[in-house]
């Protein structure tokens, strides 16, 4: 029998397929990590890749999470911006544990599910500028007392 007369079956398409591009909630958190300390770090995304052998572009695809960062990409990342991996895995939301790495449409999302993801305080330009002006402050005594004021102001808030 010739390879010509044997009729292969064709392959089952993998439940991915259908949303190849569309951004796993896993990745996006992680992105969205590694933008965050990045930026609270007030490094560039060239300066990043640089750093770690990477064009900006491949930066901007790995904190949009439209491309997979692997573990040892990952590793590297830990170091240069002296963060433990768990950094980046850390405050997973429900939503993107839910999914258990599969693909997300976020068109698909609920409205409160959208409105979570929005409404992340880590992802708002206000914390970040509160961030580094904390960090301006030189004098570790004087941050740790800022630390402590905010703390109690934000707990008498919830008591009252």
């Amino acid at each position: 029998m010739s390879k010509a007369a044997v009729k292969r079956k064709p392959r089952a398409p993998k439940p991915d397929d259908a949303l190849l591009g569309v951004p796993r909630a896993v990745d996006m958190h992680v992105g969205a990590r590694l933008r965050l300390r990045r930026t609270l770090l007030g490094i560039s995304q060239e300066k990043l890749g640089d750093s770690v052998g990477l064009t900006f572009q491949q930066i901007q695809k790995y904190e949009r999470g439209a491309n997979r960062v692997g573990a040892s990409r990952i590793y590297e990342f830990s170091r240069v911006l002296d963060v433990p991996v768990s950094y980046f895995f850390d405050e997973m939301n429900d939503v993107t544990k839910a999914t258990r790495g599969r693909r997300i449409d976020l068109k698909g999302l609920t409205d409160g599910d959208q409105v979570e993801l929005e409404s992340d305080p880590l992802a708002r330009r206000e914390t970040l500028e509160l961030v580094r002006a904390y960090y301006k402050i030189n004098d570790p005594k004087i941050r740790k007392r800022l630390f402590e004021l905010t703390k109690t102001l934000a707990n008498s808030q919830v008591i009252s």
